[in-house]
């Protein structure tokens, strides 16, 4: 029976009826789900189960950094499945060894701990930041945090997110976080002092709408953690992988943090998160400290490795950037066109918020998504472009095409 259905043709019509059924009695109600359903992904495209192909630009917020099903990272899937799964962390294997030699040679941080996904990548900085304070001394544990930022769901994680929208139903809280508005320099000296342990910032504000960090505002972070012995920590879980047109978005600032957290792009796909550190904060935990009983296993680092090979064989960290340029370009002719509609464009590389009037963001998402292109809103003003990496100007051209007639069908 089993044996049977290994060898069932992949390529058959699928009826989705009875997985709508199913996900509608059994499914948590924590998404608002968009009326299609995905069967198959190639590239920069998805197909649904009548075969409508749908040109993403969102790659599963941010994480498809490669595309979808690419042929290299498949077939490391495919041999790593066959050879070991999981170990579990009490032994040693291979392939996190080696993603973690990988990561440190491609970055300036000298540790790895990994995870399965963003939040508890920045669970473990909170961590790494709480035990760094109390050994310098106990009242050193307060964390600072933007304003109109994401980190993570966790209860660590949403209550260092400055946007009460997404706690204030889980409370009581965590203490011990302080929130200024971002890139407000003078608001962030104000408040980090000799009890700050860390200074927790996304170089690009992702959820809170692609708005990017001054090159003061980071900088002025890195001034006051080096004054007042504190760790500044960079959640790149978004802005990670190549997505700004560097590997880093640190690298775009030349601000090092002490502590830098992935996830999303990291494993193509594939569930996996990082938590990357140098000096002191490298060698806070010691065993029993924090751990994970899925993370770094072999699967999911060779998926990493495997998307690290791409990005360079394929050079598409200089292809965001260049790609990224085109499209905003691009963009930019559509704001002339639909000046009552389409606003100024924010944020590097492949990733891009288009501001949007009228409160229309999510109203051209639904209609996107009708044309047969997938993007996304971060409120009623902000569209997110996340692409993959490998998106090419012709997909640009594709794209713009079937913005330009949503907007057009929208026209106010």
């Amino acid at each position: 029976m089993l044996a049977e259905a290994i060898a069932v043709n992949t390529d058959a019509p699928v009826n989705n009826s009875e997985a709508k059924i199913w996900d509608n009695a059994h499914v948590m109600r924590t998404y608002a789900r968009q009326p299609v359903e995905f069967v198959r992904g190639e590239g920069v495209y998805l197909y649904d189960a009548s075969g409508k192909p749908y040109l993403d630009l969102l790659a599963g917020i941010a994480v498809c950094a490669v595309g979808h099903c690419h042929p290299y990272l498949t077939c490391a899937l495919q041999q790593q499945s066959a050879t070991l799964l999981h170990v579990s962390n009490l032994y040693l294997t291979e392939p996190q060894a080696r993603l973690a030699r990988r990561l440190v040679e491609l970055s300036d941080f000298e540790r790895a701990f990994f995870c399965n996904s963003g939040a508890e990548a920045n669970e473990a900085a909170i961590k790494i930041a709480r035990k760094y304070g109390r050994g310098i001394r106990e009242s050193k544990t307060n964390i600072v945090t933007a304003l109109k930022s994401f980190h993570g769901r966790t209860l660590a994680a949403i209550t260092a997110t400055g946007q009460p929208k997404y706690s204030e139903n889980f409370a009581p809280l965590p203490g011990g976080f302080q929130y200024v508005p971002f890139n407000d320099v003078e608001a962030l000296k104000a408040v980090v002092n000799e009890d700050t342990c860390a200074i927790l910032l996304e170089p690009i504000q992702g959820e809170g709408g692609i708005h990017p960090a001054s090159m003061e505002y980071l900088r002025t972070a890195r001034e006051l953690a080096d004054h007042h012995g504190s760790l500044l920590i960079f959640d790149e879980v978004q802005t990670g992988v190549g997505r700004t047109g560097k590997l880093w978005a640190y690298q775009q600032y030349g601000v090092i943090p002490d502590v830098m957290t992935l996830a999303k792009g990291l494993g193509g796909g594939v569930p996996i998160g990082a938590c990357l550190a140098r000096g002191a904060a490298a060698e806070t935990f010691v065993p029993g400290d924090h751990g994970s009983t899925f993370a770094g296993n072999p699967l999911a680092t060779t998926a990493a490795l495997a998307v690290l090979d791409i990005l360079a064989d394929e050079n598409l960290t200089e292809n965001a950037r260049r790609v990224g340029a085109y499209l905003t370009s691009r963009l930019g002719e559509l704001q002339q066109k639909f000046p009552a509609l389409i606003g100024g464009v924010r944020g590097m590389g492949l990733m891009l918020g288009v501001e949007v009037f009228q409160s229309a963001a999510r109203k051209i998402v639904a209609g996107a998504l009708d044309n047969g292109l997938i993007i996304n809103a971060t409120g009623d003003d902000t569209i997110r472009l996340v692409p993959p990496l490998t998106l090419a100007e012709a997909d640009v051209d594709r794209a713009i095409e079937l913005l330009e007639k949503t907007l057009a069908s929208l026209r106010m």
